[in-house]
């Protein structure tokens, strides 16, 4: 069986600048991702709050 997994889009993370795959939990909204994980999106949302204030 051959494997497709190379042929994913990636994108790079906002946060901790790593490459990551698409995910199907992410089919309708790929678009929209910016972030690797979980823990990058509320490091993201942190540095971001504290750069305005």
């Amino acid at each position: 069986m051959a494997h497709k997994k190379p042929h994913l889009p990636s994108k790079v993370c906002l946060t901790c600048e790593r490459p990551f795959t698409w995910r199907k939990k992410w089919a309708r909204c790929w678009d929209e991702v910016r972030y690797c994980s979980d823990r990058c999106r509320r490091e993201g949302r942190r540095h971001a709050r504290a750069a305005t204030h």
